[in-house]
């Protein structure tokens, strides 16, 4: 069972979740904060596994505690809570799990919930000692979570990882995979000689580019060996460039 943490400033969308975290009979303590400097008491006195956890806060924005949080040794998890759909894309870089939005719906908490507890599982391929980028390195194969499997997908054959309409998806040449894992928790496995970082939303695979394409701004689009398109940001231009040598 769960301890959850709920820190929203408007009383009404607490109790609402609230209600419906108790529906799901998965968590077994909620405790509830209006503040970041409330909410980071009651993480110190009650220990929760998880927070769900508003944007718009009166005092500061939510991920001013996810950031703390990512300072912590063994930190709650994220899942955001919150009116505004603009921010999943921000969210998943602190390492929020899931982004739910307002006015909360029964099944999609549900999920969210689901989703916590396939994620706080260790996958069987990686060993205790072990890191687990030198375990996807060894064994060639990636370990992700796959609605209620464990899936091994070959590292050669990814062509990128990319944060697409909220969910994060691992194409490979053949497949698609929606997994529940972070883009931050992918990048931490894949091996570096053949993956780079070129967008806040994706990862590709270097070795499956066929074309690096000019667009606007400093920027460019990645032809990859499917024809799927990936876009690189100014921020990782410079250092893909490199890379490439060009």
């Amino acid at each position: 069972m769960l301890r959850v943490l709920i820190v929203d400033d408007e009383m009404l969308a607490r109790d609402e979740l609230k209600y419906l975290l108790h529906r799901t009979k998965e968590v077994d303590f909620i405790e509830e904060a209006e503040s970041i400097e409330e909410a980071l008491d009651k993480m110190m006195d009650e220990k929760p596994d998880l927070l769900f956890l508003d944007i718009q806060l009166s005092d500061d924005s939510g991920f001013d505690i996810a950031k703390r949080l990512k300072k912590m040794k063994n930190p709650p998890a994220i899942i955001f809570a919150t009116a505004y759909d603009q921010y999943a894309l921000q969210a998943f870089e602190v390492d929020a799990i899931d982004y739910i939005l307002k006015p909360f719906d029964e099944e999609r908490v549900m999920q969210a919930i689901h989703k916590y507890k396939k994620m706080r599982v260790p996958h069987p391929a990686v060993k205790e000692e072990e890191s687990i980028g030198e375990s996807s390195s060894q064994t060639g194969k990636l370990a992700i979570s796959v609605d209620d499997s464990i899936v091994l997908v070959s590292i050669k054959d990814i062509l990128f990882v990319g944060l697409i309409e909220g969910e994060v998806t691992i194409q490979t040449i053949t497949e698609s995979y929606h997994t529940a894992d972070t883009l931050a928790m992918l990048e931490k496995k894949l091996p570096s000689q053949s993956f780079s970082r070129v967008h806040r939303g994706y990862i590709v695979n270097v070795n499956h580019i066929s074309e690096v394409q000019p667009w606007f701004n400093s920027t460019y689009n990645l032809v990859m060996k499917n024809d799927e398109r990936v876009p690189v940001s100014r921020t990782y231009a410079k250092e893909l460039k490199k890379r490439l040598g060009i």
